[in-house]
């Protein structure tokens, strides 16, 4: 299956999730190439759209290689591939540099994003962790985990593609997976959509105050 882009990739994952329109629905974009996608589901479902604020940890020299990732939180939600770290001998010191350097970003991306806009509170409602798609995996489980601890109702995973057998690994960590397509051929997210930019954060900024449109409620 083949996306136009993140927006289009949205709207058609919208139509598989319209059934928990009336489960007060809370989309909770991972941020940058989330949010697009997000957006659309939110738009469609007229759903409160926030953000997990996660980052990814790579191996050294490799940034795009997953060793770890980190969500935000009072207590940050670390997930980490123990077996990876032992096998390229990465130490703790590397790892604890890596996660502080990834929080200071996390910092960072919450005051661009959110300025001073509280968190979109989830408990007791349908929470749907969006983001373009699933490569390793790492940053959907530390965000599915740091939004457990919320205390949602029901904790969907939404996202237009990822492989059968990532998806698989996170299925006891969300109450329901949609995805729209699990190809036997995955290199990378970006490979099944035509148009794949680098999100800017002003076009995240921009994403996040058109959406506060989309609902009217106690959540906002």
């Amino acid at each position: 299956m083949l996306f136009t882009d993140r927006h289009e990739a949205g709207r058609r994952l919208a139509k598989r999730l319209l059934a928990l329109k009336d489960k007060r629905p809370v989309v909770l974009a991972l941020p940058r190439g989330g949010v697009p996608v997000g957006f659309e589901v939110a738009r469609a479902l007229a759903a409160p759209l926030d953000l997990v604020l996660v980052r990814k940890i790579g191996v050294p020299q490799q940034e795009e290689f997953a060793l770890a990732a980190v969500a935000d939180g009072e207590h940050p939600e670390l997930v980490v591939d123990r077996g990876l770290m032992d096998s390229l001998d990465i130490s703790p010191e590397y790892l604890e540099a890596a996660k502080s350097a990834a929080l200071q970003e996390i910092e960072r991306r919450r005051h661009v994003y959110l300025g001073d806009r509280r968190p979109v509170d989830v408990a007791g409602c349908t929470a749907i962790v969006v983001d373009d798609g699933i490569a390793t995996g790492a940053t959907m489980l530390a965000a599915l985990r740091a939004t457990r601890r919320r205390g949602p109702a029901r904790l969907v995973i939404a996202v237009p593609v990822a492989p059968g057998d990532r998806l698989e690994r996170l299925r006891g960590e969300a109450d329901e997976i949609v995805c729209l397509d699990t190809p036997a051929d995955f290199f990378a997210v970006g490979q099944f959509y035509r148009e794949f930019p680098q999100l800017r954060d002003a076009e995240v900024v921009a994403l996040l105050d058109q959406a506060r449109a989309f609902v009217k409620s106690d959540h906002t």
